[in-house]
């Protein structure tokens, strides 16, 4: 899906240089290989902040890559436009979840490293996980019924999580979060599924 978006026309052109487009691709949803002396999976995550996600497990060093499913800092960031959901983003973080191994109480084991923050262990990706679920339910209980993006903006679902992951400026905000979810959640979305 990456060298699909990538190698995509616009206005004559592709999207991005010949010379940036993945040379080593895969179809399935899982791939294997050995790179500097370690086995490493790729797992590919469907429909989770884009079409195009993986996490990649470096296998004998006990390390996940997860990529922007996870960030110790923001709330994921979901493209709705290139096939990200919020559905995909929980899925990812549960395989993410089922994938790492902890050591004691949930805590230590395998590393997992964030699209953005610090190092992270399996109890840290539950967390998150947790309050992604639970904002993904708050919105989804308000389109039900019957509200408007702006009203489920204004209700502020990510009340209890905006003094740690909340953003009012950069380039990923809280209000372009909910936004997100609100469209992965709407009928429209649901529909072109």
């Amino acid at each position: 899906n990456v060298l699909t978006a990538m190698s995509a026309s616009r206005g004559g052109a592709p999207a991005a240089p010949f010379a940036a487009w993945p040379t080593d691709t895969f179809f399935q949803a899982e791939r294997t290989m050995y790179f500097n002396g370690e086995g490493i999976e790729l797992m590919h995550v469907d429909a989770a902040s884009t079409d195009g996600d993986i996490l990649v497990f470096f296998r004998s060093s006990d390390v996940i890559a997860a990529g922007d499913i996870y960030s110790t800092r923001a709330y994921p960031r979901i493209d709705v436009k290139r096939g990200g959901s919020v559905n995909g983003v929980i899925e990812g973080l549960n395989r993410l979840i089922d994938v790492a191994i902890s050591e004691q109480f949930t805590e230590g084991g395998t590393r997992i490293v964030p699209g953005r923050g610090r190092i992270s262990d399996e109890f840290d990706v539950v967390e998150y996980r947790d309050m992604v679920t639970i904002i993904r339910d708050r919105v989804d209980a308000l389109i039900k019924k019957g509200r408007s993006l702006d009203q489920v903006k204004a209700s502020r679902p990510t009340l209890d999580w905006e003094p740690r992951y909340g953003s009012t400026t950069g380039a990923w905000t809280t209000a372009m979060f909910v936004e997100a979810v609100y469209r992965s959640l709407s009928a429209p979305a649901r529909e072109a599924r």
